[in-house]
């Protein structure tokens, strides 16, 4: 298949105009007219990622997170972004990220399904599509009513996680629990309001925890990459389903730090 082939049968499942206005999603880098039999699934376009993408032989590169974020005001090989895209257009490797159209119209529903929520809604409401309210997150009652404690130990079980932090007291009786894949800082208020017992997200800062404990709500961090990860497979199952002629090799689960 093409590039762009593939391109529009991603967004007609992920379509760019659900991505938040902040945003930067598509075909960054590379040509839309190649001939892709391979293509290459990741979180992040690191150079790791694009060295093991050449490796393995792909064609073509899709990851959660842009690898072009900001505007960039020139491309060379003074900065590592530019260094990253020179060799991605030397490789005529094409490079396609798919963010928060994903986590709208993919990660949220994903995330809800790992978890096993029941009687669920949507966490932040970004967009209406066929007459159902999408978003950001989703929030919903838990299997059982649980501690935090055991809560934490269930998300590590679904979410296969290492390690997580948590704010909170572990005593406390949890059973509504909303989840926000990602840097979930700007969830805490729409948990708050949903009336979420816990909330799990990534990259909560001191204050943000202290704070949502204030108010009733307790947080586990389980990480950026540890809610996010999920993507990888979720999408190899995509081309598996929709585009069977294309092969698609995944990127190893790597978490990018480690607790010692």
């Amino acid at each position: 298949m093409l590039c762009r082939e593939i391109m529009q049968v991603i967004e007609a499942a992920y379509p760019r105009d659900a991505a938040l206005g902040f945003d930067n999603v598509g075909l960054l880098a590379g040509r839309a007219e190649k001939e892709v039999e391979r293509v290459y699934l990741a979180l992040d376009a690191t150079d790791a990622v694009i060295d093991h993408a050449l490796e393995a032989g792909a064609d073509m590169l899709i990851t959660h997170h842009p690898l072009i974020f900001s505007p960039l005001k020139s491309v060379t090989d003074e900065d590592f972004v530019g260094r990253r895209v020179l060799k991605l257009i030397r490789s005529d490797l094409s490079y396609y990220a798919m963010h928060t159209n994903y986590d709208v119209l993919g990660m949220a529903a994903l995330s809800e399904k790992i978890l096993g929520l029941k009687d669920t809604e949507v966490l932040d409401v970004t967009m209406e599509a066929e007459g159902r309210e999408e978003g950001i997150g989703r929030t919903g009652r838990l299997p059982e009513e649980m501690s935090l404690e055991e809560c934490c130990l269930y998300v590590k079980h679904k979410l296969n996680l290492g390690s997580l932090k948590v704010f909170g007291d572990m005593e406390q009786r949890v059973s509504r629990l909303a989840i926000s894949p990602g840097s979930g800082k700007s969830a805490i208020a729409p948990a708050i309001a949903k009336g979420a017992d816990v909330l799990v997200t990534g990259d909560i800062g001191h204050h943000d925890g202290l704070d949502a404990v204030e108010q009733g709500l307790s947080v586990i961090d389980a990480g950026h990459y540890g809610t996010e990860y999920i993507f990888i497979e979720d999408m190899k199952r995509f081309f598996e389903e929709k585009m069977p002629g294309v092969e698609a090799v995944t990127a190893p689960i790597a978490h990018p730090f480690q607790v010692i």
